[in-house]
């Protein structure tokens, strides 16, 4: 299974099932927010890498998010095929 959505400039950026596997497993807490993970790519924040430019952190504020996470963190790739490295909550004040 895989799930594709579409960013603010049009990117469209795929999430596989073996990469969801791969971010609930380290950080589990992510695990029933599918959507909201999928919602940072679509209208969240972009940051370029330093380092790599063709990797992109994707940023989005929450309300609600489990444990006083307040954002989730989207880690993408623009490469040829575009698709979602990682993801991870974050707390921000």
């Amino acid at each position: 299974m895989a799930w594709t959505v579409r960013d603010r400039v049009g990117n469209e950026i795929t999430l596989t099932d073996e990469r969801w596997q791969h971010i609930i497993e380290g950080h589990w807490e992510l695990e029933q927010l599918l959507e909201q993970v999928l919602e940072a790519v679509r209208s969240g924040t972009r940051k370029q890498a330093a380092a790599d430019p063709l990797k992109y952190r994707y940023a989005k504020t929450f309300q609600n998010l489990p444990f006083g996470y307040t954002h989730i963190h989207v880690i993408v790739r623009l490469a040829s095929s575009k698709f979602i490295i990682t993801a991870y909550p974050k707390q921000v004040r």
